[in-house]
């Protein structure tokens, strides 16, 4: 499996199964509707812990343009394949989004609320403000791409080759971090913290046939983007002073 292949698995069942836990929690008529945040961010974070496993022997399991910006600038990946990477990852995402919606369309057919329907695509602030908003996504990203610097080893596991991201962590130990960030950081945004993770179901959002769907709510677009890239960005510097 080359690594552009690898990035768009690993990011497919990414989003397939953390967009996934979305709609299950919060679509009408869904066996596991109102269980709540607990179950998301778990969800999430088990998510996270099938698309490293999947993508970490080949790729080391980037599935975010943060985590590859953040480890070019620190100088512990190459910034030629970066775009590489950051392609595969929407590519990645779009599809998960997209099978999600082929999987609940009829619970989508049976929620009535725009905002509803979006929250299982990307993300909203909970509370509008773009400062607070950006600085939420930026202190989430940061904390994510920090502690990575510190977990990440590329020679760890039995592919001593395999480049270094957030699959040389083990897929546990990333999976728990991307837990806490959610209990801990993500009431305010949604946790983004991952462009591809947003960018790309909105951009499905966008275009699908969905009744009732309202806005993709693009002004707001931006700001999961710029966030988690300035995050990682952060964390990059912090840590090359540090060392």
């Amino acid at each position: 499996m080359s690594v552009f292949t690898a990035e768009i698995i690993g990011t497919f069942m990414l989003i397939l199964l953390g967009n996934g836990v979305v709609a299950n929690v919060i679509l009408n008529k869904t066996k596991g509707h109102g269980s709540g945040w607990i179950v998301i961010t778990t969800g999430w974070a088990l998510a996270v812990f099938i698309g490293v496993v999947i993508a970490s022997p080949y790729s080391g399991a980037h599935l975010n343009p943060a985590v590859t910006i953040g480890l070019a600038v620190a100088g512990k990946f190459s910034w030629a394949l970066v775009p590489v990477y950051i392609t595969a990852q929407l590519i990645g995402a779009i599809l998960g989004s997209f099978t999600v919606w082929l999987m609940y369309k009829n619970h989508y057919d049976e929620t009535e609320d725009p905002a509803t329907k979006l929250a299982t695509f990307c993300t909203s602030p909970a509370i509008q403000n773009t400062f607070s908003n950006m600085l939420s996504e930026v202190i989430g990203t940061f904390v994510l791409i920090f502690a990575i610097f510190y977990f990440t080893d590329p020679t760890m596991g039995d592919h001593a080759q395999t480049p270094i991201g957030m699959g040389s962590l083990g897929a546990v130990p990333v999976a728990f971090l991307v837990w806490v960030i959610g209990l801990s950081l993500g009431g305010t945004t949604g946790y983004a913290i991952n462009p591809a993770r947003d960018l790309g179901p909105r951009i499905v959002h966008f275009i699908i046939p969905v009744d009732r769907k309202g806005s993709s709510n693009w002004h707001y677009a931006w700001i999961p983007i710029v966030g988690p890239i300035t995050g990682a960005v952060l964390a990059a510097i912090l840590f090359l002073l540090l060392k």
